[in-house]
């Protein structure tokens, strides 16, 4: 299904992780930690325009029991404020139970130590989550999560 190319959004109250899919592929690879500190919109506004992403997955985050908390709508409320900024490109909501975990993971593996981690968790977190929603979309054919509803934005 990935004929186009993706973003995934890892979105923190300090810092949003960026990964990306090229047109054609179903790879996920990291792009930019960008810093929350009033100019995120813009700069994910800018990531967009360059990438140039039909889908945007951003990681839902729920409890362990898979209910939605705060933090849920905190997301909904900044990926609604990007969405209505960029009208012309489809957002989704995927569960991101997990992906910080498998990431730091993963970076252990890789050799990094919990303070070289911190520079690239949250872009390696972004990658989790698209990656998880890149192999759904080729295992069914359709995007994954939940679309970002309109009474959102």
């Amino acid at each position: 299904m990935a004929e186009l190319g993706r973003l995934g959004i890892d979105w923190g109250k300090a810092r949003i992780g960026v990964a990306a899919s090229n047109p054609g592929t179903c790879l996920a690879y990291p792009v930019e930690t960008v810093a929350v500190n009033g100019s995120e919109l813009r700069r994910l506004k800018e990531l967009i325009a360059e990438h140039e992403p039909e889908l945007v997955y951003v990681g839902l985050p729920l409890t362990l029991s898979g209910e939605r908390s705060f933090a849920t709508q905190f997301v909904i409320e900044r990926a609604s404020a990007l969405a209505a900024a960029v009208p012309d490109v489809a957002f989704r909501l995927v569960d991101e139970r997990m992906s910080t975990a498998r990431a730091s993971r993963s970076l252990g593996g890789a050799g990094r130590n919990s303070r070289q981690q911190r520079r690239i968790i949250d872009q390696a977190a972004a990658v989790e989550i698209l990656q998880r929603a890149l192999d759904l979309e080729t295992a069914s054919g359709l995007a994954a999560g939940e679309q970002l509803q309109q009474e959102d934005l």
